[in-house]
């Protein structure tokens, strides 16, 4: 039977021993993580040949093959924080009552001035599920649309927290009378108690070693069948290297997994260690 090959890979990581990756703990050989999204996946072997040469003309004589490598290659169309924790090696704090998340937050808000004082109501600043942060903020005078003065920093109390307002006093340099409606450009930051997330990449962390198995399709030459296929790696290794990509044209950003593969036994097979394995079904 001959086959082409055409149709991208649907991957699953299981653990090679029990590991904690953010707040999910995983037992070995568990699956850790799905890929469902990938646009490329590829599988390349190599091996490094050297030969003995000799006689006229300098000719090769014999061959000798060694180093073998495999290795997988996966560009991924979405990212997840599980995913890019286990590619960068990153860990992952989800945020609670005890884990509190600062998020930078800036808001435009407009303001009536009252007796030396501007009352800012930040509530429709804030998501539903966080709360001013206890830290310092800063306000800036604005006029069609740019910044015209510094109104200066602002110390956050815990009655602000709760009331979701910020009074400051208006410098006099600002001259502002009594009564005008003023743009304020506010700088702060928000305590998201949930329904955020924070990724951390550690100098000395990096991404872990997993059981893959990679399912596509096999379309058979004789009857356009397609068959299921998949690679097996007992042991791969994520290379810690990660890129993201912004712009505001052109193509979205992807994200490379790229695995090197290490010998080991296959779940069914304790008979012999291997790179790498190909099953066909059908």
């Amino acid at each position: 039977m001959k086959f082409g090959v055409r149709e991208i890979c649907d991957i699953v990581l299981r653990a090679k021993s029990a590991v904690t990756i953010g707040t999910g703990k995983f037992a070995a050989d568990e699956p850790v993580i799905y890929f469902d999204s990938a646009k490329t996946s590829t599988v390349e072997g190599a091996s490094t040949t050297v030969y003995a040469n000799g006689g006229r003309g300098n000719a090769r004589l014999i061959a000798w093959e060694g180093e073998r490598t495999v290795t997988f290659t996966m560009e991924d169309a979405l990212m997840s924080p599980l995913g890019f924790a286990i590619l960068s090696g990153a860990g992952i704090t989800e945020a609670g009552e005890d884990a509190k998340i600062n998020v930078h937050t800036t808001a435009t808000l407009t303001a009536t001035v009252e007796t030396n004082s501007i009352v800012l109501d930040i509530a429709d600043a804030i998501a539903e599920n966080g709360a001013l942060a206890l830290s310092d903020a800063y306000a800036f005078l604005m006029e069609d649309g740019e910044i015209k003065t510094r109104l200066g920093k602002v110390t956050v109390l815990e009655a602000d927290v709760t009331a979701k307002k910020l009074t400051f006093a208006v410098p006099v340099e600002a001259a502002i009378t009594e009564g005008a409606t003023v743009t304020v450009l506010l700088d702060f930051y928000v305590a998201m108690a949930s329904g955020a997330q924070e990724i951390t990449i550690a100098p000395d962390k990096f991404a872990g070693y997993y059981y893959l198995e990679a399912a596509t399709l096999f379309r058979r030459q004789s009857d356009g069948v397609d068959l299921p296929a998949q690679f097996i790696i007992p042991k791969v290794k994520i290379q810690s290297a990660f890129k993201f990509t912004m712009a505001a044209s052109g193509d979205p950003s992807t994200f490379t997994f790229t695995m090197d593969a290490f010998s080991d036994y296959l779940k069914f097979d304790k008979t012999k260690k291997v790179l790498f394995a190909l099953q066909i079904v059908g």
